[in-house]
């Protein structure tokens, strides 16, 4: 076999192999009853999945809402947000099947996961409620979402808050 034979082989070997592994193998479904954990990650089967493109408030993170209103003054009152979205979350999964689509696993190895509740995107579900907003630094999925809840001033957007990852650089 000539050099120029021999370097041609390898040069497209090398493609090949480039092309398949940039390229998921797979995604990874998960399928079953969830429990709620917190705004954004249910586990399935004893397995933790984090919902893509979103960050919900922490547990024990605080927001403001309204709670008087006269003329030009208006009252904040302090509660639980992170609470607030882990409940809803749990409200609307009640005990339904859940399925979750995902293609990698993040540090902590939860399934980093798009979840639907009879074909509806729960994660949308969630920046559209107010309860989370659209984790820009990993995608922008979930932005046009984002927006219709802050132009109806619904969930957090009725109010004030910290960004969860502000809040958590803050307080954790």
């Amino acid at each position: 076999m000539n050099y120029f034979k021999l370097q041609k082989k390898i040069f497209y070997s090398l493609i090949i192999f480039s092309f398949l592994i940039s390229k998921p193998i797979h995604s990874l479904e998960v399928e079953g009853i969830a429990k709620v954990v917190d705004g954004d990650t249910i586990i399935i089967d004893e397995k933790k999945i984090r919902l893509f493109g979103i960050d919900a408030p922490e547990l024990d993170q605080h927001c403001k809402k309204p709670w008087i209103q006269f003329n030009f003054i208006n009252l904040n009152k302090n509660y639980n947000c992170g609470l607030v979205a882990k409940e809803k979350l749990k409200k609307i999964i009640s005990k339904n099947e859940i399925k979750c689509k995902g293609e990698k696993y993040d540090r902590y190895k939860r399934l980093i996961a798009i979840c639907y509740k009879k074909g509806k995107d729960l994660n949308k579900w969630l920046v559209r409620n107010g309860l989370a907003i659209n984790y820009t630094k990993y995608s922008k999925k979930y932005l046009r979402s984002e927006n219709q809840a802050k132009r109806e001033k619904v969930g957090l957007w009725s109010g004030e808050f910290d960004e969860p990852w502000e809040w958590r650089k803050k307080n954790k």
